[in-house]
C-alpha cells in the first residue's frame, strides 16, 4: 500500500505567498522564468532558475548556478520568510483553471515505495536532468518541488477532504495566469486519518508529472543513507515532497508537435508519402475530435489524417496517437528515430493552442506541425501497471502545480 505521511512543511506567509508561489521550473525557459521573476525578488524562480541572476549564456550545470540556489533559498527563508510549520500536516490543495477545480493532497512520499514500484512510473528519465535535480536538492537540502501524483478515487479520503475545505484556506490567491490556488492545513487528526486510508485502501500512486523530481529524490535519498553510518529508515530524507489527485480529476491537454524540416523531401512528395499511411482530407478544425487521428498543418493547411491500418490489433503502448504519428510518420518520413534526443522536433504544450503551431510554421522555425488528441489517464495507468514505457512527451497536465507553497527539508 502506499505511504503518504504528514510532515512540517516549509511556508511562506499568507500575505507574502502569491510573490513567492512560481510555476514549476522545468515548464519555462531561462528567459520566460526570467520575465516572470523580474521586480519580485521573493519568487521561487530565482530557486528554481538561479541562473536568471547570473549572466546569460552561464552554463546552466555549473557550480555557480547551484551556489546561487541555495544562496537565493537561505535569502528567501529569511526574508518572505520561510516558517516551519510546528504541527506535522498533509496539506489539502485546490487548483481552478476556468470551469475546471482539480482537489488534491501535499504531503510526504516514500523512497522506498518508490524504489519498489508502489509509486508507478510511466517515462524514462534522463540522466543530465537526475543529475541536476539531485544536485539542487541536495545543494538546498530540500524538496522544493513536488512530484505530480495521482490514485485511484477513494470515496473515503474524498470525504474527509470535503470536511477540511469546509474551514477558511490557510492560502488563497490567484496566480497571474489566472488560476486559483487554495490550501488548507488538514490539522493533526484528519492527516493521520487521512493517511491510514492511504496505508490500508490505496494500493499504488501513479506519477503524472514529475519523473526527475522523482528519481533525483531517490538518488538523493541513497546518498544520505550512504552517509549515515545510524541510518534507521524514518529519517527526512526518505520521504519527498508530493501532491497527489484522485484520478477522475485529471484533466490530459495535447502534447503536439512541430518538426523542423521535411527531411530531404519537398512539401509534395511528403504528402504522397503520407498519404501511403493515411487518408488526408483538407479540414478547418485543427484538433482531432477522436483517438486515431491527426491534424497535420502544412503550407499554411490543416489537413486531418486518418489511418489506413487497423490499429485495434496493436499493442497497449502501440496504439498510443504518439506512437502510431512516431512509427508511421516521424521516424520513417521525417527521420525522427529518438523523439527524446532530436534537436529536428519540438514538443509544444496544449495549453498553449494550434495558433502556436500554425505560429511556428508560419514563421519558418517549422516545417510541419501536428495536433494530437490527448492521451487518456486509463492509457497512463495501464502502461504503468503493465511496468511499460511510454514515449517521450505523451501527456501534458493543466492545470500546473506551484512550487514555493510548502517545500520539505530534509
Amino acid at each position: 500500500m502506499a505511504k503518504f505521511l504528514p510532515f512540517h512543511a516549509l511556508m511562506p506567509l499568507p500575505e507574502k505567498v502569491a510573490a513567492v508561489a512560481a510555476v514549476p521550473y522545468d515548464v519555462v525557459n531561462t528567459e520566460e522564468a526570467a520575465a516572470l521573476a523580474e521586480g519580485n525578488p521573493l519568487s521561487f524562480l530565482r530557486v528554481s532558475r538561479p541562473e536568471i541572476e547570473l549572466a546569460p549564456g552561464t552554463d546552466l550545470y555549473s557550480d555557480e548556478v547551484y551556489a546561487r540556489a541555495a544562496a537565493n533559498f537561505r535569502r528567501l527563508r529569511r526574508e518572505a520568510p520561510l516558517a516551519e510549520d510546528p504541527e506535522a500536516n498533509l496539506y489539502v490543495y485546490s487548483l481552478k483553471m476556468g470551469n475546471h477545480t482539480q482537489v488534491g493532497i501535499a504531503g510526504a512520499a516514500s523512497v522506498s515505495d518508490y524504489d519498489a514500484g508502489v509509486i508507478k512510473k510511466h517515462e524514462k528519465t534522463r540522466r543530465d536532468k537526475e543529475d541536476d535535480r539531485a544536485r539542487h536538492v541536495m545543494e538546498l537540502r530540500n524538496h522544493s518541488g513536488p512530484v505530480f501524483l495521482t490514485y485511484r478515487d477513494s470515496a473515503a479520503i474524498d470525504a474527509i477532504v470535503r470536511e477540511i475545505m469546509k474551514e477558511e484556506p490557510y492560502f488563497n490567491f490567484t496566480a497571474p495566469d489566472g488560476i486559483e490556488h487554495k490550501l488548507w492545513k488538514a490539522g493533526a487528526e484528519k492527516s493521520l486519518e487521512l493517511s491510514r486510508i492511504f496505508d490500508t485502501e490505496v494500493p499504488c500512486f501513479y506519477i503524472a508529472d514529475g519523473h526527475h523530481r522523482a528519481a533525483s529524490a531517490s538518488r538523493a535519498a541513497a546518498a544520505c543513507r550512504a552517509a549515515n553510518p545510524a541510518h534507521r529508515g524514518d529519517e527526512a530524507y526518505n520521504y519527498f515532497l508530493a501532491v497527489t489527485f484522485p484520478a477522475s480529476q485529471l484533466r490530459i491537454l495535447p502534447y503536439n508537435r512541430v518538426v523542423h524540416d521535411l527531411n530531404g523531401l519537398s512539401p509534395e512528395e511528403f504528402l504522397r508519402k503520407v498519404g501511403e499511411r493515411f487518408t488526408v482530407s483538407a479540414t478547418d478544425n485543427p484538433s482531432p475530435e477522436t483517438s486515431g487521428e491527426f491534424c497535420m498543418y502544412l503550407e499554411g493547411k490543416w489537413s486531418l489524417l486518418r489511418p489506413r491500418f487497423d490499429i485495434s490489433n496493436l499493442g497497449v503502448i502501440e496504439r498510443l496517437d504518439v506512437s502510431i504519428l512516431q512509427d508511421n510518420i516521424l521516424a520513417p518520413l521525417l527521420g525522427i528515430d529518438d523523439p527524446r534526443t532530436s534537436r529536428r522536433i519540438d514538443f509544444i504544450g496544449g495549453i498553449r493552442g494550434t495558433k502556436e503551431l500554425e505560429k511556428l510554421v508560419d514563421s519558418g522555425k517549422g516545417a510541419v506541425a501536428f495536433s494530437m488528441y490527448p492521451t487518456t489517464l486509463p492509457q497512463l495507468m495501464a502502461i504503468a501497471d503493465a511496468d511499460a514505457i511510454m514515449p517521450p512527451k505523451s501527456t501534458w497536465f493543466e492545470p500546473k502545480l506551484r512550487d514555493g507553497l510548502v517545500t520539505h527539508n530534509f
